[in-house]
């Protein structure tokens, strides 16, 4: 494929280009191949606290589902993901919006509320071929509700899904997800909590924690014996968080709506109280995979990095002397990354401890690149990411 071809897949003006190739050089449409795709690997956290993974791995292959565990992880086992394949084209489509057209892009059926219109007049029985906003391919499969009432009641199953461009489990139709022995998170992301390195009685807060991956891994990596805070500005990804943690039978978590530029305002019995936090606050997301287009512009990165950089403060107000901070994201931009934690080391009292973890890549330009963690898709087959681990002085 030319540049040419992922320019008009992923529309970031020439700025962003510009601080894009700061990072990969002459590798970026590398970069932009591994975006597209999944890697080969999805990976899951086996719930602790609940389960073993040995278990977990017995009780999936005797029911025929190849499994395996972690190298690193004890608690995250990966299922294989294949592909790709050929999808039929079918005369009637129907269209799904982004989000629901990369999950259909690895197999999950479509629901009614991720769809956007359709191109013919398909009855429910019929064969159709589910595309994106751009009109790309991404499954093939038998409608299932009256178009109709997709439009109008935005309810239910309604597509699906029997061919798609990649395949592997279905994690959240296993008796195992139900019963809340699984929860679905990316391998970096396991890893940032590893790098926490929570212990039972400490005071511990997510400060953007929802959709929960971290707090829920954080409950486990103490057995539930930690004082958890998880915070998030959104009242709806705090219930559906509530509602997580209920499957996942994770009981005494502090869950509350807050704005968490303003925790040491709002919350000031937390001030020099806490033990470790992690703060993974909203990034451009460049690093999320599969993506199978973006359009984004350099002010979008700018705008974002004045945002982050407003959790620090609180952050180290309510850091005990020697307390850790684990920060990370999911993209790889200097602006959100290295060149942020330049400005936050000006700012506030910080040091960055090395991460000795076997894993990813270093980071790259600044003084302490060797101390930082990097995942890039075209490398590591992870989602880019970013980890770094800073200790309060």
């Amino acid at each position: 494929m030319t540049y040419d071809y992922y320019y008009k897949l992923f529309r970031y003006d020439t700025e962003l280009l510009k601080s894009l190739k700061k990072v990969y050089g002459c590798e970026l449409e590398n970069f932009f191949t591994a975006l597209r795709r999944p890697g080969k690997r999805l990976y899951v956290r086996v719930n602790t606290i609940l389960t073993n993974t040995y278990s977990i791995i017995d009780s999936l292959q005797r029911k025929g589902i190849h499994v395996s565990k972690d190298e690193l992880l004890d608690e995250a086992i990966y299922f294989s993901i294949e592909g790709p394949f050929d999808v039929p084209f079918e005369k009637t489509l129907v269209i799904v919006d982004k989000r629901t057209a990369e999950s259909v892009l690895l197999g999950a059926n479509v629901y009614a509320p991720g769809v956007l219109g359709f191109i013919g007049e398909p009855e429910v029985g019929d064969y159709v071929t589910v595309v994106s906003p751009i009109m790309e391919p991404v499954g093939w499969g038998v409608l299932k509700a009256n178009i109709d009432s997709i439009r109008e009641v935005r309810k239910g199953l309604a597509v699906e899904v029997l061919i798609s461009k990649y395949r592997t489990v279905k994690i959240r139709e296993l008796e195992e997800y139900e019963k809340g022995l699984l929860y679905e998170q990316s391998l970096p992301a396991m890893i940032t909590t590893t790098i926490l390195d929570p212990k039972p009685q400490e005071v511990i807060v997510d400060m953007c924690a929802a959709p929960g991956g971290k707090t829920t891994h954080i409950y486990q990596l103490t057995k539930g014996k930690a004082k958890i805070y998880a915070f998030d500005h959104s009242r709806s990804k705090i219930e559906k968080m509530r509602r997580e943690l209920e499957r996942l039978k994770m009981h005494g978590v502090f869950v509350e709506k807050a704005d968490s530029r303003y925790l040491h305002v709002d919350y000031p019995g937390l001030k020099n109280k806490v033990d470790r936090i992690v703060l993974d606050p909203p990034c451009s997301a460049i690093g999320v995979r599969p993506k199978l287009y973006d359009e984004k512009k350099y002010s979008d990165i700018v705008n974002l990095a004045q945002y982050q950089i407003q959790f620090f403060k609180p952050a180290y107000e309510l850091l005990k002397k020697g307390g850790i901070l684990v920060y990370s994201t999911c993209t790889v931009t200097l602006e959100e990354n290295e060149l942020l934690l330049e400005k936050v080391l000006e700012k506030y009292r910080f040091e960055i401890e090395k991460i000795d973890l076997k894993i990813g890549c270093s980071g790259i330009e600044a003084e302490f690149k060797n101390h930082v963690l990097r995942f890039h898709p075209h490398v590591n087959d992870t989602p880019g990411y970013f980890i770094a681990k800073l200790r309060k002085f």
